[in-house]
């Protein structure tokens, strides 16, 4: 296996590693931690999300700039297409409307609950779901 398909696998199951550990461990579990209110839980959210979102855009370019270099299948391509498209989705989309929501809440102000919570969970299962294909696909070529 030359370097770069070695190191786009590596850092597909490093994303897929910390999707999975943060989105689906950590941040509906400090919610349940005693003494974390809603405003402190969003607080410490924002702040995981923020830093994760950053790390899953280097990661992304550097398994962007791996696999330009070392041409892979179609199938891998679209693969990673889909996981890139979904996390600029959440970047653009949905991170701006979860952070209004946010900025109510550590506010005061307590309007209708969003939905783009959903949006951003669905993105993250979709970005697994694509990573796994993707990191899988890459080891069997």
């Amino acid at each position: 296996m030359s370097t770069g398909p070695a190191v786009a696998i590596a850092l597909t199951f490093i994303w897929l590693g910390m999707v999975l550990a943060i989105s689906f461990l950590e941040a509906p579990l400090k919610f349940r931690a005693p003494g974390v209110t809603l405003q402190i839980g969003l607080g410490i959210g924002r702040l995981v999300f923020r830093a994760l979102n950053s790390a899953e855009m280097l990661v992304a370019f550097g398994i962007a700039v791996a696999l330009w270099f070392s041409h892979p299948p179609t199938g891998i391509i679209a693969a990673f297409a889909i996981a890139f498209v979904a996390l600029i989705a959440q970047l653009v989309g949905v991170r701006p409307r979860l952070t209004r929501r946010s900025d109510a809440v550590l506010a005061g102000t307590n309007g209708p609950r969003s939905h783009a919570h959903y949006v951003y969970v669905a993105l993250e299962a979709i970005k697994v779901v694509a990573l796994f294909a993707g990191g899988i696909l890459l080891l069997s070529s």
